[in-house]
């Protein structure tokens, strides 16, 4: 997960950034230990928006994307809907619920507190992103790095 990033893929109508992408892994401290790792792109915001997560040659794994009504999945060729995005996002890692929702606040050098996560964008200038969460348990630990 090296490298320069920085999150400037795209821009919104409003003149704020709307998209980033890069690479994102997940470490969670259970029995036995779990880790995801895929390269991301990511658009929209909180409240509606799509996270599709790839593989290092760029084979898509899986496609999230929300909305106020709804929380789909699509996956191998099949598509699934959750009642929240953050079943959505455990169902797509299949290690613990990420944030997505303040990925959003994290990307804009806002370290906002969820559930347990703690975020570090002191590197964001830097591309990376550190975020960790205490509680509950298990304990677990998402790093991003983005592109150029």
């Amino acid at each position: 997960m090296g490298g320069c990033a920085y999150p400037t893929k795209s821009t919104g109508q409003n003149g704020t950034k709307n998209a980033w992408q890069g690479r994102l892994a997940l470490r969670v401290d259970s029995d036995p230990p779990q880790s995801f790792a895929a390269a991301f792109e990511l658009t929209g915001a909180a409240a509606a928006g799509e996270l599709v997560l790839s593989t290092p040659i760029g084979t898509t794994l899986a496609i999230l994307t929300w909305s106020p009504q709804s929380a789909r999945l699509r996956s191998n060729g099949e598509v699934r809907s959750f009642d929240s995005l953050d079943a959505l996002a455990l169902q797509a890692t299949g290690a613990t619920t990420i944030p997505i929702a303040s990925l959003f606040d994290w990307l804009a050098g806002v370290a906002t507190p969820t559930d347990g996560w703690q975020a570090d964008v002191t590197q964001l200038a830097n591309g990376r992103i550190t975020a960790r969460r205490t509680a509950p348990l298990p304990t677990a630990e998402l790093k991003l790095v983005l592109d150029q």
